[in-house]
C-alpha cells in the first residue's frame, strides 16, 4: 500500500519508538509522585518541556502536555477566554478552522460570546483589511490557524500577530499542521497561544502540547486539576511526552532539507497532472510542501478516494476528523466552490517515505479515473 495521508497521521519513528520503550520501561513512575521514581520522571518531564520551548522560540514556563491538537486547541481557547472574559466578550477566528475549533466556537456562541468569522479568498488566506475592521473595544481573542490541513494555505501570521498585538488582542494559532514542516517561531510571529501534536510529526498518537505565553493569564477549566499547573486532569503521559519531544528535534534538525524535496515533489507532481482535468487547490505560493489538494472535475472525492484505495494508494478526502460526514468540505465551500463541487476534493500529503515513484503510480491512477469518467460521459 502507497500511504499518501501524512497529514492525517504519520508512523511512530525509529527514533520515537525506541524512546518511548526505554522511558515506559525506566521512567514509569508518576511524575506527581513524591518517592524517587516519581521524581526521576518529573525531572525527565522537565527536561522535555525545556526542549520542546527551545523548538518553538518559548518559554519553558507556557508549555503544557496534552493528549493530543484537539485538545490542545480547546483548552487552550476556554483557558485563556475565560480568565480575560471581564474585559470583553467579542472572538474572532476563520470559516476554514479545524473541526475542533469551529465547533468550539459554534458552542460558544450559545455561551454569551460574539464570534466573527473571517471570510478566505479563493487561495484561501483571511484578508488582514478584513481583520483589522472585525476588531471592536470588546475584541479579547483571536484564534487563526497557521496552515489550513485540507488545502495547505499558510496565513501571514506574523502579520496577524503584529496587528493583534497593537490592539491588545489576544492571539492563538493552531500550529498542527505546520510544526515541523515549516519555522514556528512565537516570538518572530507574535503567537500568544499555540496548539501542537506528536502523531503529525513521526511521534505517538495521543499526545500533544498548548503554549501559552506566560505573561498571559489563563484560568483553569477543570477546578482542583493538579496536573501540569492545573491546566488538565490525568496522569501525565511521561514516556509519550519524551518520545513526541525526540520525535520534535528529529523533525526540526531536518526541517529545510525536507521542505525543499517535499516542495520539489510537490511540483513534479503539479506538472504531471497539468493535462488532466484537474484543479489544483489552495495558495500558489504560500503553501506546505507536503500538502495538495485537488478537484477531479465531475468526479465525486469519495470515488477517487476508493479507486486510488482499490489500486492499493491511501489518499484522503480532506481532514481525518470530517472523514464519514456527507456534507461538503467547509473550506471548499468558504474559497467559493459550489456544493458539488466542493464535493470532488481530496487531497494527498507527503511524508519522509514519499518517492517519485509512488507519486508516479498515484498519476497513472488519476489517468484512469479521468479516462473512465470520459469514457462514460461518451457513452
Amino acid at each position: 500500500m502507497i500511504y499518501l495521508d501524512y497529514a492525517a497521521t504519520t508512523p511512530m519513528s525509529e527514533e520515537a519508538l525506541a524512546v518511548y520503550t526505554e522511558a515506559a520501561k525506566v521512567y514509569f513512575g508518576n511524575s506527581s509522585s513524591l518517592h524517587d521514581i516519581g521524581s526521576d520522571a518529573a525531572r525527565l518531564l522537565d527536561i522535555c518541556r525545556k526542549q520542546l520551548a527551545v523548538l518553538i522560540n518559548g518559554d519553558e514556563r507556557g508549555i503544557y502536555f496534552t493528549s493530543g491538537g484537539s485538545e490542545s486547541n480547546i483548552l487552550a481557547v476556554r483557558s485563556i477566554i475565560e480568565a480575560h472574559r471581564h474585559k470583553g466578550n467579542h472572538l474572532i477566528t476563520t470559516a476554514t478552522e479545524h473541526a475542533s475549533l469551529y465547533h468550539l466556537f459554534q458552542q460558544l456562541e450559545t455561551e454569551g460570546y460574539e464570534v466573527t468569522y473571517l471570510s478566505v479568498d479563493r487561495f484561501g488566506r483571511i484578508d488582514i483589511g478584513e481583520l483589522e475592521q472585525a476588531i471592536t473595544p470588546n475584541t479579547i481573542f483571536a484564534s487563526i490557524h497557521h496552515a489550513n490541513s485540507e488545502i495547505g494555505t499558510v496565513q501571514p501570521i506574523a502579520d496577524i500577530g503584529k496587528l493583534l498585538r497593537k490592539n491588545g488582542v489576544i492571539f492563538h494559532s493552531d500550529c498542527v499542521q505546520t510544526f515541523g514542516k515549516i519555522q514556528v517561531d512565537v516570538q518572530a510571529m507574535g503567537i500568544d497561544s499555540l496548539s501542537i501534536s506528536a502523531h503529525k510529526i513521526y511521534g505517538p498518537k495521543g499526545v500533544g502540547a498548548v503554549y501559552i505565553d506566560p505573561r498571559i493569564k489563563w484560568t483553569p477549566c477543570f477546578r482542583d486539576a493538579t496536573h501540569e499547573s492545573g491546566f488538565r486532569p490525568g496522569t501525565v503521559n511521561v514516556p509519550g511526552i519524551a518520545a513526541f519531544v525526540t520525535a520534535a528535534q528529529q523533525i526540526c534538525s531536518g526541517l529545510t532539507e525536507e521542505k525543499m524535496r517535499l516542495e520539489a515533489l510537490r511540483q513534479y507532481f503539479l506538472s504531471k497532472v497539468e493535462k488532466l482535468p484537474i484543479t489544483i487547490e489552495g495558495h500558489p505560493e504560500a503553501h506546505l510542501p507536503n500538502i495538495i489538494g485537488f478537484s477531479v472535475h465531475g468526479i465525486e472525492g469519495q470515488y477517487t478516494m476508493l479507486e486510488c484505495n482499490r489500486y492499493g494508494i491511501a489518499i484522503s478526502t480532506g481532514s481525518a476528523c470530517q472523514v464519514g460526514k456527507q456534507a461538503p468540505s467547509r473550506t471548499m465551500i468558504a474559497i467559493g466552490k459550489e456544493k458539488e463541487e466542493a464535493k470532488q476534493f481530496v487531497r494527498i500529503s507527503l511524508g519522509k517515505p514519499t518517492t517519485k515513484e509512488q507519486l508516479d503510480q498515484l498519476i497513472t491512477v488519476l489517468e484512469t479515473i479521468c479516462q473512465k469518467r470520459k469514457v462514460g460521459k461518451s457513452n
